[in-house]
Protein backbone atom coordinates (compact mmCIF):
# COMPACT_ATOMS: atom_id res chain seq x y z
CA UNK A 1 0.00 0.00 0.00
CA UNK A 2 2.86 2.33 0.59
CA UNK A 3 4.50 2.01 -2.20
CA UNK A 4 0.88 2.46 -4.04
CA UNK A 5 0.77 6.08 -2.08
CA UNK A 6 4.51 6.59 -3.16
CA UNK A 7 3.51 6.00 -7.14
CA UNK A 8 0.43 8.47 -6.44
CA UNK A 9 2.62 11.42 -4.95
CA UNK A 10 4.94 10.88 -8.13
CA UNK A 11 2.20 10.54 -10.85
CA UNK A 12 -0.03 12.81 -10.06
CA UNK A 13 2.32 16.28 -9.51
CA UNK A 14 3.80 15.02 -13.14
CA UNK A 15 0.11 14.98 -14.32
CA UNK A 16 -0.89 18.15 -12.96
CA UNK A 17 1.88 20.28 -13.60
CA UNK A 18 3.13 18.32 -17.49
CA UNK A 19 5.30 21.01 -19.52
CA UNK A 20 4.79 21.27 -22.89
CA UNK A 21 8.45 21.65 -23.56
CA UNK A 22 11.00 19.02 -23.86
CA UNK A 23 14.83 18.53 -23.53
CA UNK A 24 17.10 16.82 -25.93
CA UNK A 25 19.38 15.88 -23.64
CA UNK A 26 22.88 14.02 -25.03
CA UNK A 27 19.82 12.77 -27.94
CA UNK A 28 19.98 13.41 -31.71
CA UNK A 29 18.19 15.44 -33.41
CA UNK A 30 15.99 13.33 -35.99
CA UNK A 31 15.04 13.37 -39.22
CA UNK A 32 12.75 16.64 -40.67
CA UNK A 33 12.27 19.12 -43.02
CA UNK A 34 10.45 22.71 -43.46
CA UNK A 35 7.37 21.61 -45.20
CA UNK A 36 6.49 19.66 -41.67
CA UNK A 37 6.43 22.90 -40.08
CA UNK A 38 5.18 25.38 -43.23
CA UNK A 39 2.03 25.78 -40.61
CA UNK A 40 3.55 28.11 -38.86
CA UNK A 41 3.98 30.43 -41.52
CA UNK A 42 1.47 33.50 -40.94
CA UNK A 43 0.88 36.91 -39.33
CA UNK A 44 0.44 35.97 -35.27
CA UNK A 45 -0.64 38.38 -32.68
CA UNK A 46 -1.13 37.77 -28.86
CA UNK A 47 -0.46 39.40 -24.99
CA UNK A 48 2.39 38.37 -22.58
CA UNK A 49 4.44 40.10 -20.01
CA UNK A 50 2.26 42.92 -19.88
CA UNK A 51 1.84 43.58 -23.78
CA UNK A 52 1.17 43.14 -27.15
CA UNK A 53 3.55 40.28 -29.15
CA UNK A 54 3.49 40.10 -32.68
CA UNK A 55 4.98 37.08 -34.78
CA UNK A 56 5.36 37.07 -38.76
CA UNK A 57 6.47 33.84 -40.36
CA UNK A 58 7.32 33.22 -43.64
CA UNK A 59 7.31 29.98 -45.88
CA UNK A 60 9.70 27.61 -46.34
CA UNK A 61 12.05 29.41 -49.07
CA UNK A 62 15.97 29.31 -49.24
CA UNK A 63 16.57 25.42 -46.83
CA UNK A 64 14.77 28.45 -43.85
CA UNK A 65 11.83 29.97 -42.63
CA UNK A 66 12.42 33.74 -41.62
CA UNK A 67 10.42 34.89 -38.38
CA UNK A 68 10.51 37.98 -36.64
CA UNK A 69 9.17 38.79 -33.04
CA UNK A 70 8.38 42.14 -31.35
CA UNK A 71 6.85 42.83 -27.61
CA UNK A 72 5.03 46.14 -27.36
CA UNK A 73 4.30 47.53 -24.11
CA UNK A 74 2.45 50.90 -23.50
CA UNK A 75 2.61 51.48 -26.68
CA UNK A 76 6.14 51.28 -27.27
CA UNK A 77 8.74 48.68 -28.23
CA UNK A 78 10.73 46.87 -25.18
CA UNK A 79 12.66 44.43 -27.72
CA UNK A 80 12.66 42.27 -31.17
CA UNK A 81 14.01 38.68 -32.34
CA UNK A 82 14.76 37.63 -35.66
CA UNK A 83 14.39 33.83 -36.03
CA UNK A 84 14.90 31.06 -38.28
CA UNK A 85 14.00 27.56 -38.30
CA UNK A 86 16.52 26.38 -40.76
CA UNK A 87 17.35 22.61 -42.57
CA UNK A 88 20.62 21.11 -42.10
CA UNK A 89 21.17 18.47 -43.24
CA UNK A 90 18.41 16.13 -42.70
CA UNK A 91 17.05 17.91 -40.15
CA UNK A 92 15.62 21.45 -38.71
CA UNK A 93 16.84 23.52 -36.10
CA UNK A 94 15.08 26.82 -34.61
CA UNK A 95 17.49 30.13 -33.50
CA UNK A 96 17.54 33.46 -32.77
CA UNK A 97 18.82 36.81 -31.62
CA UNK A 98 17.13 39.24 -29.40
CA UNK A 99 17.62 43.05 -30.65
CA UNK A 100 16.33 45.95 -28.08
CA UNK A 101 13.95 48.77 -29.86
CA UNK A 102 17.09 50.19 -31.33
CA UNK A 103 18.30 47.02 -32.55
CA UNK A 104 20.81 46.65 -30.64
CA UNK A 105 21.88 42.91 -30.51
CA UNK A 106 22.01 41.29 -26.62
CA UNK A 107 24.17 38.30 -27.86
CA UNK A 108 27.44 38.86 -29.05
CA UNK A 109 27.74 39.84 -33.09
CA UNK A 110 28.42 35.68 -33.77
CA UNK A 111 26.32 34.29 -31.14
CA UNK A 112 22.73 32.88 -31.39
CA UNK A 113 20.23 31.14 -29.51
CA UNK A 114 20.25 27.72 -30.71
CA UNK A 115 17.16 24.96 -29.53
CA UNK A 116 17.65 21.67 -31.77
CA UNK A 117 14.81 19.81 -33.23
CA UNK A 118 13.66 16.71 -29.96
CA UNK A 119 10.22 15.48 -32.38
CA UNK A 120 7.96 16.65 -34.70
CA UNK A 121 4.19 15.75 -35.20
CA UNK A 122 1.70 16.84 -37.21
CA UNK A 123 0.64 19.89 -35.40
CA UNK A 124 3.18 20.26 -33.42
CA UNK A 125 7.53 20.75 -33.41
CA UNK A 126 9.60 19.74 -30.61
CA UNK A 127 12.53 22.13 -30.13
CA UNK A 128 15.04 21.77 -27.06
CA UNK A 129 13.33 23.56 -24.18
CA UNK A 130 10.66 25.24 -27.07
CA UNK A 131 7.91 23.95 -28.52
CA UNK A 132 5.10 25.18 -31.25
CA UNK A 133 2.04 23.63 -31.27
CA UNK A 134 -1.04 24.28 -33.89
CA UNK A 135 -4.32 24.52 -32.31
CA UNK A 136 -6.29 25.65 -35.32
CA UNK A 137 -5.78 26.91 -38.94
CA UNK A 138 -5.96 30.57 -36.94
CA UNK A 139 -4.25 29.58 -33.45
CA UNK A 140 -0.94 28.47 -32.59
CA UNK A 141 0.64 28.38 -28.90
CA UNK A 142 4.78 28.55 -28.23
CA UNK A 143 6.10 27.61 -25.32
CA UNK A 144 9.72 28.80 -24.51
CA UNK A 145 11.65 27.65 -21.05
CA UNK A 146 13.13 30.65 -19.65
CA UNK A 147 14.97 31.48 -16.90
CA UNK A 148 14.20 33.79 -14.09
CA UNK A 149 15.87 34.22 -10.89
CA UNK A 150 18.15 31.22 -11.46
CA UNK A 151 14.72 29.29 -12.00
CA UNK A 152 13.56 27.87 -15.07
CA UNK A 153 9.71 28.67 -16.00
CA UNK A 154 7.85 27.61 -19.18
CA UNK A 155 6.00 30.46 -20.89
CA UNK A 156 3.20 30.23 -22.40
CA UNK A 157 2.55 32.49 -25.67
CA UNK A 158 -1.28 32.41 -27.16
CA UNK A 159 -1.57 33.28 -31.24
CA UNK A 160 -4.08 34.66 -33.11
CA UNK A 161 -3.72 34.67 -36.68
CA UNK A 162 -3.92 38.05 -37.93
CA UNK A 163 -6.10 38.34 -40.60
Amino acid sequence: MKQIIILLFAIIPSALFSQNTVSLGDGKSPKANLSQVAWIAGHWQGEAFGGITEEVWTAPLGNSMLGAFKLVVDNKVKFYEICQIAQESETIIFRLKHFDSKLIGWEEKDETQDFPLVKIEKNAVYFDNFTIKRISEDHIIFYVVMENNGKSEEVEFKYNRVK
